[in-house]
Parts: C-alpha cells; sequence; structure tokens
C-alpha cells in the first residue's frame, strides 16, 4: 500500500490521536440527560446472616428514587447470575444480584439505591438498617476444603464446587514408583486484584415503546453478557437487551463477565423510566470485581537417570470466592489443563484439581487464565528438579523440549509448530549467561547477592471458540469492518484496519472500526484467551473474501469479462490485457442499485461470516531475568530481562511488543509485589487500597531487552498466534528462578511469590 501501512509494519496506533487529545470516550465521559445516580451497600462483614433490612429511613430520604433489596429483585422475577464454565459436574449455588438471606464476602451487594444525586444516595444508603449475625469465615483454598470448616453453602459440603482429574492417573503412580528420579514441589500462585485504569462503570436506559433495555458499560464480551442477562436474568428474548461499550480502559479479564450492578442498573431504569448510572470507585473495586490466581499447588516430578522428564503429577487447590464468577472454575480446570507440561516433551501427566468456596471476593478469569498457574508449576518443578540432580537449569531444559513437530501432549492437544530449543539458545546468549560468574563475582564484592533465571512459557491461545466479523461498503465510500473481539488498550482499530487494508488494497483510512455494540456487530465472543488476531482477524479474512467474490462477479458483470479475466489490485479490479477497469467504492455504489446486478445476486457487496473454528495457536518463548538483592534489607531489584518470543506473524510489531511488555510488567509485579491478604479470622480484605497493595512502578523495571522471531502457524490464514497474555505467563517463574537463584547460596532453596523485601529477609533470617 501506498500509505505503508501493510500487516508486518510498526504502524502507530490509529486510537493514540483522540486519547492524546483527551478525547476518548469513557462511561464516566457520558451525559446521560436526566439520567439518575445509583449506590450499592455492601456487607461489611465476610460471612453474616441478613435477620433483618429497614430500608424505610433511606426511601423517606427527599430525592431518593428506589431502595431495593433482594426481595424485590425475586418479586420481579429475576434469576441469578449464571456461572457457565463447561466444568462436570459442578455445583452452582444461586448468586442473586442482591445478598439473599446471608451475606459470603466482604462488598457483597446487599442493598441498591437510586437517587437525584449520587451525594442523596450514599445518605440514603448510610440509613438503611441492616441486622446481621456473624458467622465464622475462612478465607483459604485449603483450609475450607478442610474438615471443620465454616460451610458457605449447604449446596457444597465440604465447601467442594468440584473435582476434576485428568490424564492417566495409574501410569504417573507407576512411573513415579520407578523413576530414578522424584522431586516434589509445593508452590503458591498467589491472588492478584485486578486494577485497570478505569473502574467499572454503566449507564442503563429503557425504552418503554419497544420494552427494550439498554446498557452502556466498561465491558468485554458483551454478546456473552446480553446472553446470561438475557436468557438467565430477566428471561426475555436477546433482542430486548441491547449492550455497548465506548472506550475501555482496561481489563485483563475481569470486565468479560457479568456483575450484580449490570442486573441492578438495567432493572432498575426499566422500574423508573429513567437512565440510571453508576461507577465504582477504586475501593468497592478492591471488593466486588473479580480477582485472579489464588491456587496451591503440589507436584512431583519424575526423571530417568539421564535427565529426561518421564512424568509429571499435580494437584491444585483453586480458591473460587464466595460465588462461581461467569467461568471462574474455567481458568483452573479447563483453561490450565491445556497448558500442563509446557514446551516439554512429558510422555505421562495427572492432574487433580479442586475448586473451593471461600469467604473472599470471587475468582475468575486474569491475563492468562489458568495458563500462567500451569506454567509457573512446570517451570518450577523443572528448576527444583536440575538443582537436586545437579544439572544446569538451562541444559535440562534443552534435553527435554519439544524438538519437533506436529507434537501431540499428554493433555491430547496437537502442537502444530515451534523453535522451543531455538527460543531458549536465543534467549541465553541474547541475556549474556556466560558472563553471569563475573557479574555475580562483582556484586558479591559489594555485599549484594546475584541471581540469574532461565524460564520457558507455552500459551495454549484459543480463548472462545468461533468468532464473528463483518463487511460493509458505506455511502460515503469508507468500509467498515465490524468485529466481534473487543479491545480494551491493545490497538485492535489500528491492527483489524492494517490487515483489511492489505487485503482489499485500499489505504488504512478508509476504514471504519466498530467492536463492542450488540446494536451494529452480529455476532462475537469478545476478548480473551489471546483470541483476538487468531479468530477475530481470520474471520474478518473470511468476510473481505466472501465481499470480494461478490464483487468479482458484479466487476465481470459490468465489464462485461469473465470472472477469471479479472485481476485484483490496490482495490481495483482490471480485464487482463487491457485498461478496462473498475475500482471497489464504485462497485459498492453500483451494488446498491438492483439493476446494476447479475441475476440472482442480492444489493450490496457487504458481507457477514461466522468463523467456525476451535483451533489453538501456541505462543511460546524463553525469558531470562537477572536481580540483586541486599541480604540486610531483603530488597530486591530486577536488573535485566531478556525476551525470546514466538507470536507467529506478525500483524503490528510495535503493538506486539506493547503487550508483551504490558503482560511482562503484570507477572513482575505478581512475582515481586502484589499480595492480596485477607485477615484469615474475620475475613477482612487487609490489602483493600493502593496504599495496601503494592502494583509495581515504572521505576521497578528494567528496560526489557526484547527479540521477536515470526514462526507462522497454519491454524489461521494469517498466521498470527495470540500475544497478550504471553508475558504475563512467562514472567512469574523466570523472576522466582532468578530469586531463588541469588538467595541459593545462602541456603534459601524455596519461597513464594510475592517475593517482598519482607519475605525474602525473613527467608534469609531463617537460615542464619
Amino acid at each position: 500500500m501506498a500509505d505503508g501501512s501493510q500487516p508486518g509494519r510498526s504502524v502507530r496506533r490509529l486510537e493514540d490521536a483522540r486519547f492524546l487529545l483527551g478525547r476518548g470516550r469513557y462511561v464516566e465521559d457520558i451525559d446521560a440527560v436526566g439520567a439518575l445516580q445509583s449506590y450499592v451497600l455492601r456487607s461489611p462483614h465476610a460471612h453474616a446472616l441478613i435477620k433483618r433490612i429497614d430500608v424505610a429511613p433511606a426511601a423517606a430520604l427527599p430525592g431518593v428514587r428506589l431502595v431495593a433489596t433482594a426481595a424485590d429483585l425475586a418479586a420481579d422475577g429475576l434469576g441469578p447470575l449464571p456461572c457457565l464454565a463447561a466444568v462436570k459436574p459442578l455445583i452452582v449455588p444461586p448468586r442473586p444480584a442482591l445478598a439473599d438471606g446471608r451475606v459470603r464476602h466482604v462488598g457483597d451487594p446487599v442493598a441498591f439505591v437510586v437517587a437525584d444525586s449520587l451525594e442523596a444516595a450514599r445518605e440514603a444508603a448510610e440509613l438503611i438498617e441492616v441486622d446481621y449475625e456473624s458467622l465464622p469465615a475462612v478465607v483459604d483454598g485449603r483450609a475450607a476444603l478442610a474438615g471443620g470448616a465454616p460451610t458457605l453453602w449447604d449446596q457444597a459440603p465440604g465447601n467442594l464446587a468440584f473435582h476434576l482429574q485428568k490424564g492417566d492417573h495409574a501410569a504417573v503412580a507407576q512411573i513415579m514408583k520407578d523413576a530414578a528420579h522424584v522431586v516434589a514441589i509445593e508452590v503458591m500462585n498467589n491472588r492478584v486484584i485486578v486494577v485497570p485504569l478505569e473502574p467499572r462503570a454503566g449507564i442503563a436506559r429503557y425504552d418503554a415503546a419497544t420494552d427494550t433495555m439498554d446498557l452502556e458499560l466498561t465491558g468485554q464480551g458483551l454478546h456473552g453478557i446480553r446472553r446470561q442477562l438475557a436468557e438467565f436474568v430477566f428471561k426475555v428474548p436477546p433482542e430486548r437487551i441491547q449492550l455497548h461499550a465506548p472506550d475501555v480502559g482496561g481489563g485483563f479479564g475481569m470486565k468479560n463477565f457479568l456483575y450484580p450492578e449490570w442486573v441492578l442498573l438495567l432493572w432498575a431504569a426499566r422500574k423508573l423510566g429513567r437512565p440510571v448510572r453508576w461507577v465504582a470507585d477504586r475501593a468497592e473495586e478492591f471488593v466486588s470485581g473479580a480477582q485472579g490466581r489464588d491456587i496451591e499447588a503440589s507436584a512431583r516430578i519424575a526423571l530417568d537417570a539421564t535427565g529426561r522428564i518421564l512424568a509429571l503429577d499435580i494437584a491444585m487447590v483453586a480458591n473460587l470466592g464466595a460465588y462461581l464468577s461467569g467461568n471462574g472454575p474455567g481458568a483452573s480446570a479447563i483453561a490450565a489443563s491445556t497448558a500442563h507440561g509446557g514446551v516439554y516433551d512429558i510422555p505421562s501427566i495427572a492432574v487433580d484439581v479442586r475448586g473451593a468456596f471461600t469467604n473472599t471476593v470471587p475468582v475468575d478469569a486474569y491475563r492468562g487464565a489458568g495458563k500462567p498457574e500451569a506454567n509457573y508449576i512446570t517451570e518450577r518443578a523443572i528448576e527444583a528438579a536440575a538443582r537436586v540432580i545437579g544439572r544446569d537449569p538451562s541444559d535440562l531444559r534443552r534435553q527435554n523440549l519439544i524438538a519437533s513437530f506436529p507434537h501431540k501432549t499428554a493433555m491430547g492437544l496437537t502442537i502444530d509448530s515451534g523453535g522451543f530449543v531455538a527460543n531458549l539458545d536465543a534467549a541465553v546468549v541474547r541475556a549474556d549467561t556466560k558472563g553471569f560468574e563475573a557479574r555475580r563475582a562483582a556484586a558479591k564484592a559489594r555485599g549484594r547477592l546475584l541471581g540469574i533465571g532461565v524460564g520457558c512459557f507455552l500459551e495454549t491461545s484459543r480463548g472462545a471458540p468461533n468468532e464473528g466479523a463483518e463487511v460493509r461498503f458505506e455511502p460515503d465510500g469508507a468500509v467498515t469492518i465490524a468485529l466481534g473481539t473487543e479491545s480494551n488498550g491493545q490497538g485492535h482499530e489500528t491492527s483489524f484496519a492494517q490487515i483489511a487494508s492489505g487485503h482489499l488494497g485500499l489505504p488504512i483510512g478508509a476504514f471504519r472500526y466498530v467492536q463492542a455494540d450488540t446494536r451494529q456487530v452480529k455476532s462475537g465472543a469478545g476478548h480473551g484467551g489471546a483470541r483476538s488476531m487468531h479468530m477475530g482477524g481470520a474471520a474478518l479474512v473470511k468476510a473481505m473474501d466472501a465481499a470480494l467474490a461478490k464483487a468479482r462477479r458484479l466487476a465481470a458483470h459490468l465489464l462485461q469479462a469473465s470472472g477469471d479475466d479479472l485481476d485484483y489490485d490496490s482495490g481495483r479490479f482490471t480485464v487482463r490485457g487491457t485498461d478496462r477497469g473498475i475500482d471497489l467504492p464504485a462497485l459498492a455504489r453500483s451494488a446498491q442499485d438492483g439493476a446494476n446486478l447479475p441475476d440472482g445476486m442480492t444489493p450490496g457487496l457487504g458481507e457477514h461470516v461466522l468463523n467456525i473454528t476451535d483451533v489453538f495457536t501456541f505462543p511460546s518463548g524463553c525469558h531470562v531475568a537477572e536481580v540483586e538483592i541486599d541480604p540486610e534489607t531483603g530488597g530486591c531489584e530486577l536488573l535485566r530481562y531478556t525476551v525470546v518470543d514466538d507470536y507467529g506473524r506478525l500483524i503490528n510489531p510495535m503493538l506486539t511488543e506493547g503487550q508483551v511488555q504490558g503482560g511482562i510488567a503484570q507477572g513482575i509485579g505478581q512475582a515481586m509485589t502484589e499480595r492480596t491478604v485477607y485477615d484469615p479470622e474475620s475475613g477482612q480484605l487487609l490489602s483493600g487500597s493502593l496504599m495496601d497493595y503494592a502494583l509495581p512502578r515504572a521505576d521497578d523495571f528494567p528496560s526489557f531487552d526484547i527479540e521477536l522471531i515470526e514462526r507462522p502457524t497454519a491454524a489461521n490464514p494469517l498466521g498470527v498466534k495470540g500475544s497478550g497474555q504471553a508475558g504475563c505467563i512467562a514472567a512469574p517463574q523466570t523472576i522466582m528462578a532468578a530469586i531463588l537463584d541469588a538467595l541459593r547460596p545462602a541456603g534459601v532453596t524455596t519461597i513464594d511469590m510475592p517475593a517482598t523485601p519482607e519475605r525474602v529477609w525473613q527467608a534469609l533470617a531463617a537460615r542464619l
């Protein structure tokens, strides 16, 4: 293309201009005329019976329009929020939008107030009288499954939501008995609080003439959320509920799901006949937005006398929180199972997963959704095995990496392509591991402990199967591309336009990108699972191919030529060997008039295509971290971070690198700073604000040294593999390997994330 926008080029984001000029459009920016304000009264208890609620004093306050409890929702026939995770069998207790008779975590919604102003709504909420009878709480997953723990749900004795086993347990048990080496580990994948820059917010409207509810929200996966609202909660046809999202300021998975607030907003707008808005504050998000991870794991890895890995045995306990969020059990039970074993040729794997109810905020998919947890277990096990049998960890990895493709894993997936050995070799060279001992000696002379860690990863990228895309040719000459995948900061507006520009041969400025609107997008599975380019990009290519086939037929008719005699280039059909031709915009205009069409052709060139596929792609890579620890304080500084990754064909290398950087930053945060702490007795969230919960900052990171190697996959027509989650999958094990390497000379052999200065200092002090 003349404008240099072809796929494969690092085009600056088209959307950046409006963001940098303050013209981004977020829910809180939207002025809904006549909108009422709402406030959610939340439980101060982690576990308690609701003996009595008196809303009369609140309802009598001037300016208050509505004060609702669970009884009001039930009276109108609203159903509970569903959990659609494909885990069988699964106990799914009812989750009404407002707590009914009992609260089960701090922040559980108890009442909903709608008023003329937010101040009035808050004041009214303070007047609601709730008589609680406090109950014992449990916040740890294993403790919840132990005998004698407080029971959250009568439907789930022992607090067990599910118990799932995968793999050949008998074979693995026999291998463990016969193996030359068996190394066991215990690891904790710590719970993280998801902190996108923009908190959740929504504006609900109701159109009495059409009996239609409308919700503008900070959401992802809008078609799925609409389906749940229509089918399970309001029990109406889906076209009676419309959802749309403006710009969304980050999500990382937590905005994919149906929340009680979305139900309350729509219900109140319908009941009052007025728009109703709600914007969460940061403290509210900490106790109501879905949280991530929280998996305790025991693992055993078996090796023969030469170091060949024979089997991996994993037992996991997933802390699901008080309720089952939309896909909460799926992350630990389904998604994780696709990635166990990582990039290694492990013949036999057995996995045992139990999901536990606890008095904590519900857990759901967070960047990587089970794949970070699975890779972390595998990498920590291999690292521990190398140390026990006296092997260099990189050499042991190299010996066991999958080297030929296609490769069928012990968990049943077929990896079509990759360069796992090459990734490792390139990363250790790029990180100058040969010069590490000299750097370590220099650090020791300064009284510091230096460590280096290598970590590999395998992402099993697919997310939800199937995706839709539509191409529409507008009267003004623009081409609308409507996608069912949804951006919350990744740059889809640019990347999809690049794909369309390269495929149709039109300038990148000719395209308008439409997403996150059930009124304008016919179908879609939204964001998640690093699926947007793999699923959405492939759907777009198929939609454009269908439109071009229609255009070719019309061009042949108008040019009085055979379709086989037409060439297409730079947005124009020409009759081969002549100067006769017609460009795509002119064809689109002609296609609107039935008189111009050949027999049997319907007006318009636009096409909608549903890409039916559930094929995975397999992004992979190797990362190397170098850390320096001050033994007097436990302070740990990340000095170097090296990346060699494969994401298949790159649509926009600059944007891909940005996704990798963001994922690494979040992975580093989990490994070094982010610690979600609940009081074990009261169930109170002690890390309930950014004063207590330590997000990493820019000055916590070195400059990342990133090399992206393109190994296209045949799994989709673009050859792409997902990149959005990879950094978050790779960084935790890489950082922890480096920290343990630094601490090993002092006798410390294990430590859990996050490796905060306090934890590092305590580990060192315990060895003195």
